[in-house]
Formats: C-alpha cells, structure tokens, sequence
C-alpha cells in the first residue's frame, strides 16, 4: 500500500498493530483507515502527533479551515447498509454514553438479540445512564403498515415482541420503555453527542438501508433534528400497561 497513512506509519517505524495499542482498537480498524476509511477526529489527531504528518497530509480530502464551518454536525462514517455496521461501532457507541442513550425503532431486535450490546445497556441503566427504549407498538395501525411494506405481515408485529423479550434484563435494570405507534422515517440510536441513524427505504428492511455515523456539534443542523425526533416520538408514545409487563392479558407480553 502507498497511501500517505501507510508511508506515514513506516517513516515513523510504526505498523497497524502498533497503532492500534497505543489508541486502544482493533489493528483491523487501523487498517482500515489506512486502506481509506476517515477515523474520528481524536484518532486523526492521534495519527498525526505519531507520525509528525498534518491531517491534511494524512487525509488529503479533508477540507480545509477556510472551507469548514465552525458549528456544524460531523457525518463521520456513511454506511451502505447497516450490517456493515461493524459489531464493535455499536458496543463502542453505547458504552461510551455517561448520560443518555436514546432507542428509537419499530424492533430493534438484531441488537435484543446481541447479549453483549444488551448486557452494555443494562450496566449503563444499574450505573445511573437513562436509557431510553421506543419501541413499535406490536397492536399499532402503523407497525402493521410497516411489516406490509416489507411483505412480512404480521412478521414485524412477532419481531417488536420477541425483542421486547430480548430487552428485559435491560428493562429490569431501570432502563424506560414506551411503545409508539408512529411512522418512523428513520431509526435513531443515541448516546449521548453521538448517534446512528438508519434511513427507512419503502419496501426494505432496515438491514438493507444506508446507516448515518453522526456527532453534534452545535444545538441546529442534522443531529438537532434528529435529537427533537426522538423527543417527539417519545412524548406521543404510551408507557405499557404493567400487567402486560408481566406476561398477563394486554397489549404487549414480555
């Protein structure tokens, strides 16, 4: 490989593995930046100071000062479709949060099913952290067009409760939950300043839409909006009633 990282690493006698130690990540994720992925600003900067190289030397695309905007929202990473999310993107974004994490969805259920994002999120609900859970009411008009849309039926409906299940223990260690029954755009995954938002395509699972690597910088721009969606769909969303909490008759049976 030739690219300024790579010669930039062997001026300085240092490899992927190297790196990766020192800024505490996979030597895959170095290696993907230097094949050409954009790491975040304070890996840019750690880069930098290693190898003595600018940014602007390292990542010759990114834009100059006279062509940045003071307080804008960062688009860090653009996913094609969100199983290319890497796992550890969404372990690394929830264990980071030390105020707030914000899901907003119809199911959510590929992360109910990961026992490592769930046993994340329930550390950070024992530990003091709102979490925040909005998910698809399984009775909802809305999630029964959604699932139609994607040719499964009933199919979401069986999703939202078999996740329900999956996010128990997390809502046993305090975390909140309300169902809505909204026509979501997209899916929102906050902590903190920081969030993952999955566009919704008619016709297509989540799976299969492009994925949003998003950081806020100032209260206006994309994570704003994004931000008081989440705030809106939350206001219009009912908590469950506590006998269908318990596997009793009623709306939702976790």
């Amino acid at each position: 490989m030739n690219h300024p990282r790579a010669r930039a690493l062997r001026g300085a006698g240092l490899n992927a593995v190297d790196v990766a130690a020192q800024l505490a990540v996979d030597p895959k994720t170095v290696n993907r930046w230097i094949s050409g992925r954009m790491p975040y600003p304070r890996h840019r900067a750690a880069l930098a100071e290693m190898t003595g190289w600018s940014s602007r030397d390292l990542w010759p695309t990114l834009p100059s000062p006279a062509e940045q905007t003071t307080h804008v929202d960062e688009v860090r990473i653009v996913y094609p479709h969100r199983s290319a999310v890497p796992a550890e993107s969404w372990l690394r974004l929830f264990a980071q949060a030390e105020t707030e994490i914000s899901i907003v969805a119809y199911s959510a259920l590929f992360l109910a099913e990961n026992i490592a994002v769930t046993t994340v999120l329930r550390s950070k609900a024992t530990a003091g952290v709102r979490v925040r859970l909005a998910l698809g009411d399984p009775d909802g008009t809305h999630i029964a067009e959604r699932g139609n849309d994607e040719d499964i039926g009933d199919g979401m409906s069986a999703r939202i409760r078999t996740a329900l299940v999956g996010f128990r223990p997390v809502i046993e260690a305090g975390a909140e939950l309300r169902l809505h029954n909204t026509v979501l755009y997209n899916s929102i995954y906050r902590a903190d300043a920081e969030m993952l938002v999955n566009t919704h395509v008619y016709g297509h699972p989540g799976g299969h839409a492009p994925v949003f690597d998003l950081c806020r910088q100032d209260t206006e721009g994309m994570t704003g909006t994004y931000l008081d969606s989440i705030e809106r769909v939350w206001a219009a969303s009912e908590r469950p009633a506590d006998c269908s909490l318990h596997g009793q008759p009623g709306r939702t049976r976790l």
